[in-house]
């Protein structure tokens, strides 16, 4: 049985040059007041103009075709901009899903006049979607899911409620799993299919949900018998479960997984650097640059045509822990002094954190469900 497949992907020229790019057009940004920096920049960070900005530069979009407003670029040229937007703790999350799953989705499923009327928009950063997945009793059990979708003689109606949806506050667009037609005992995963909802619709109220550290970017999203077209079902009817699991292959490796909180390291770096013992710091660098090596190989993969599922997973996994890791070793040395001593910024970075960790461990697959996926590749489950 096969076990997991990294291939290395070294940085090429071209890769090096588009990472100056960035960081110089982010260090002018910095320095004009475009943006504060800010942890958990692409969920929380949400700022449509800034999206917009990076639209011009041609950062969003970067793997689609130049016909749908892309700019065929490799997923290794994307996973370039996210890793210096990331570090920078720039404010992304208003496009983050547009650009890393819906955008696919429509691609491989969705009709020609919908990838010509809505990924130029996406791409440009003026039109923005969100995740209809989890439910209130079907979040890591996604197949337990109650939503419905049924056919009339127009299309479909929708019922139904989706959780945790981010930014669907700002979006135009989410794409929705609903069931079609009842589950099976043996296999809940048949009858789900998926559903590309306009959410200026009648029958469509997104409420937000404030969150640990008192900010509002997820939401409650209802359906309340929402009439869908009958294109708005993306791909084939019943075939909803394969296609979220290839989404959530993109969602799921990312550096976004494991550089949530590298802004804490770079200013404790910055205030304290002569308080982090050289074991701590070496043991952190060394991670990431392990993180950082899976993650570009599965961006490499997934330029290929591949579905690396399970890697994915192992990346989500081990980021959320490295995220934790990196930060109780942080908050261990800003402890080595007195707080009258440090800059408010730093212990403001640390405390806000601290909050949004707990969140870590449950979007993109809970640690239980994300093992056991990794359990069954290695044969053990």
């Amino acid at each position: 049985m096969s076990r997991f497949q990294f291939p290395i992907a070294p940085e090429t020229q071209e890769e090096s040059a588009l990472r100056q790019r960035v960081r110089h057009f982010l260090a002018n940004e910095l320095k004009s007041g475009g943006f504060t920096p800010g942890p958990d920049c692409w969920v929380s960070g949400v700022a449509p103009d800034f999206s917009r900005k990076l639209g011009e530069m041609g950062w969003i979009g970067m793997t689609w075709p130049r016909q749908y407003g892309g700019h065929e670029q490799s997923a290794l040229h994307r996973l370039v901009v996210t890793e210096e937007l990331l570090v920078a703790g720039a404010p992304v999350a208003a496009h983050w899903i547009a650009d890393r799953q819906t955008g696919g989705q429509l691609l491989k499923f969705g009709t020609e006049e919908q990838k010509k009327a809505i990924l130029p928009k996406m791409a440009l950063g003026r039109s923005f979607s969100c995740i209809g997945m989890s439910e209130p009793e079907a979040g890591s059990d996604l197949a337990a899911v109650k939503t419905k979708a049924t056919r009339t003689s127009s299309g479909w109606k929708l019922s139904g409620r989706k959780v945790w949806s981010t930014v669907a506050h700002i979006s135009d667009y989410m794409i929705v799993l609903a069931r079609t037609s009842p589950a099976q005992q043996r296999n809940r995963h048949i009858g789900l299919s998926q559903f590309l909802v306009d959410l200026s619709l009648p029958g469509v109220e997104v409420s937000g949900i404030r969150d640990l550290a008192g900010k509002t970017h997820f939401n409650e999203v209802l359906f309340d018998d929402v009439e869908l077209k009958a294109d708005a079902l993306l791909g084939v009817e019943g075939d909803g479960w394969a296609q979220c699991m290839g989404e959530l292959a993109m969602e799921r490796s990312g550096p976004e997984r494991f550089l949530t909180t590298f802004i804490l390291l770079e200013k404790t770096i910055e205030a304290m650097r002569d308080q982090i013992p050289a074991k701590v710091l070496g043991d952190l660098i060394a991670r990431l640059v392990t993180l950082r090596t899976m993650s570009r190989g599965i961006a490499k993969r997934i330029h290929d045509g591949e579905r690396p599922d399970t890697e994915a997973a192992l990346v989500k996994q081990l980021g959320n822990a490295y995220e934790k890791h990196l930060f109780s070793a942080m908050r261990d040395v800003i402890a080595m002094k007195s707080e009258t001593e440090i800059h408010s910024e730093l212990l403001s970075l640390r405390d806000e954190i601290q909050l949004r960790l707990p969140s870590h461990t449950l979007r993109g697959g809970t640690t239980e469900i994300l093992r056991g996926v990794i359990a069954r590749q290695l044969g053990i489950r």
